[in-house]
């Protein structure tokens, strides 16, 4: 008994050096770090986004002209110094996926795959018959989902399913004014057409996203998003949580599917 109270001992207290890792996978971006003068630093300081980065594999559409390259922030190894990016990682669901004249192949939404990633910091775009390429973003952001044409052959309702342009979840304003882009300040939801260009906001600006959910009778996409009643620029539980429905079809046809009142 001594010995098996040691050994699960010994497999928790691994698991929980495993967990504090620095390479934990995921989008982590609220980590403590340290800046070249020991300072305590969480996320990315607004004022030096001139970072080191480099880029991570290439994301297939659906349209062959149109790839996507992951861009993530270098980070260092405290003890050797040595570099590593993040990796990347998808989000997938198999909840509702397959059924009769539907499959979805496991991705987030019929049509999309989503990927995420630590310290991902914007998404480059290239256009493979013009050989023109741009970033969505001007400058670094922390990304926390980028949703974009699934490569698979999807179907719902016995229906092909083609999606042609990119939706992107992201932190990139310093929102409540403490000098840092952090997980602390509002997350946005965008919209880019599949030249990486339009871009728009998909919920109003004075919201923060919190969540999404998928509707397959209607193709909608429903966001809990949390309105920032004082406009503190951050996301309080005190704070109204509202929800908006986006025709994945058409998704310039918005609208609340609940409003707190």
């Amino acid at each position: 008994m001594n010995n098996l109270l040691l050994t699960l001992f010994l497999g928790l207290l691994l698991i929980s050096c495993s967990d504090s890792s620095v390479e934990k996978k995921g989008f982590q971006v609220n980590e403590i770090s340290e800046d070249e003068k020991g300072q305590k630093v969480v996320g990315l300081k607004i004022d030096s986004l001139n970072l080191e980065t480099k880029p991570r594999n290439i994301l297939l559409t659906k349209h062959p002209a149109h790839r996507l390259t992951p861009i993530y922030k270098v980070n260092y190894h405290k003890k050797t110094k040595e570099p590593f990016t993040g990796s990347t990682d998808f989000h997938g669901s198999t909840r509702y996926s397959y059924r009769a004249g539907s499959n979805w192949n496991d991705n987030f939404m019929p049509g999309f795959s989503a990927v995420y990633g630590y310290n991902l910091v914007n998404i480059s775009h290239n256009n493979n018959i013009t050989n023109k390429q741009n970033k969505l973003f001007d400058k670094p952001v922390l990304i926390k989902t980028c949703y974009y044409p699934a490569f698979s052959n999807d179907t719902l309702n016995t229906k092909a399913v083609n999606r042609d342009y990119y939706m992107v979840s992201v932190y990139d304003e310093d929102t409540n004014k403490d000098g840092f882009v952090t997980v602390n300040d509002l997350r946005k939801l965008y919209y880019f057409d599949m030249e990486g260009m339009q871009k728009r906001n998909l919920v109003p600006a004075n919201y923060s996203v919190m969540s999404s959910e998928y509707d397959s009778a209607n193709d909608y996409m429903y966001v809990f998003a949390r309105l920032d009643e004082n406009e503190n620029g951050e996301m309080e539980y005190s704070e109204p949580t509202d929800i908006f429905w986006i025709d994945l079809v058409n998704p310039s046809k918005i609208g609340f599917h609940y409003k707190s009142e």
